[in-house]
């Protein structure tokens, strides 16, 4: 990014010709915003939609939408998912819960974060001590490891995991985030619009709108629509290859509802965009089309989305700004070309925005290439 490369170099075409250090670029650390804006839609917007960078407040946005573009959002819930507890030998331990199963076993996929990692059939005491509101805690069963080679624990709780997590656990603020989480941080680490509950990170660029932005939007005719995509802690795991394309993504469960695909393709055939709120809800629509047409429905997606990617669905995004050397800077990078969004976040830097989950929003029109049709 911003100094790894000279402005006359040619802009890379495909993951093939990438290397992580290909989106690296230095960052302030006063850039890295440790709390949200006084107010949700009070952040800075910058707009990268045209030939120069356009330096906005969020509350512009509705202005550069038009009637009959459709804005899709990710409902997805951020869960009070991360937990603090202790191994019978009283060894600390401390859960991120990264996924909640569905069914009556009350079962959870967890990274446990401890001196030496408890061992399957052995019991982790959480919620005492560790600053959890109220009750002496419960106890988890380890069932073991969720594969050989997987960071991740399989957890059985003793009653409704969502209850419990909602009773002791924390809101799992982002590591760039250094604080203790806080009242504000449960009431802001959530959009306006939350409604399925399942993720262990907020859907950050939903994070600008609030009833009044929404209003305006309706005002001004821009429809909504929504999927879900319960966002894992992967999210923030670094790339831990050189060449981006040997990079094996995270997997993560969407749903593309059946009404949502039918207003997109109401939206396209009336000449209207296609807006994606965030890269979570890009990753679930370009997922749902991966084998040609748009499909409604429930699955996992591993999706990784780097330049040469070809997009099927999504003609606008908005967007916060990303990690260094991050999975999602190379989606954006993907989505807007390399050498804009090199240029965007150098000019980002450069004029202070805030950076990540808390910080300012990006507004990205995809390539001029077209988007592909079968």
């Amino acid at each position: 990014m911003p100094h790894t490369a000279s402005a006359s170099a040619p802009a890379p075409v495909s993951d093939r010709d990438l290397s992580v250090a290909d989106f690296d670029f230095v960052l302030p650390p006063e850039l890295i915003a440790q709390h949200p804006a006084p107010e949700r839609s009070g952040s800075r917007l910058l707009d990268g939609s045209g030939p120069q960078p356009v330096d906005r407040a969020f509350r512009d946005f509705p202005a550069l939408l038009q009637a009959g573009d459709l804005l899709v959002f990710n409902d997805t819930k951020v869960i009070k998912a991360r937990l603090y507890g202790a191994k019978a030998t009283g060894g600390a331990v401390e859960a991120l819960v990264e996924r909640v199963l569905p069914g009556p076993d009350c079962e959870v996929w967890a990274h446990l974060r401890a001196s030496k990692s408890p061992k399957a059939g052995s019991l982790v005491r959480f919620g005492h001590g560790g600053g959890e509101a109220g009750g002496d805690g419960f106890d988890a069963e380890v069932l073991g490891r969720c594969g050989p080679d997987d960071g991740l624990f399989r957890l059985r709780l003793p009653s409704d995991p969502f209850a419990l997590l909602d009773r002791f656990g924390h809101v799992p603020l982002p590591p760039y985030i250094t604080h203790a989480d806080s009242a504000e941080d449960e009431r802001r680490y959530q959009t306006v619009f939350a409604a399925k509950p399942g993720a262990v990170a907020a859907p950050t660029a939903s994070l600008h709108f609030d009833e009044a932005v929404l209003a305006e939007l309706a005002a001004r005719g821009v429809q909504r629509a929504s999927v879900t995509l319960h966002v894992g802690a992967g999210t923030f795991q670094p790339v831990r290859v050189d060449k981006i394309a040997e990079h094996k993504m995270h997997s993560e469960w969407f749903e593309v509802p059946a009404d949502t695909m039918a207003a997109i393709e109401r939206t396209h055939t009336a000449g209207g965009r296609v807006i994606a709120v965030g890269t979570t809800t890009l990753r679930a629509l370009e997922s749902a089309a991966l084998g040609g047409a748009l499909q409604a429905g429930a699955r996992e997606t591993d999706i990784f989305i780097t330049p040469g990617f070809s997009f099927r669905v999504v003609d606008a995004l908005l967007t916060n700004f990303h990690l260094p050397k991050s999975t999602l800077l190379m989606l954006v990078s993907a989505f807007a070309g390399f050498e804009p969004v090199r240029a965007l976040y150098a000019h980002a830097v450069a004029q202070g925005y805030r950076f990540f989950s808390y910080g300012d929003a990006m507004w990205l029109t995809r390539l001029s290439a077209p988007r592909v049709r079968d």
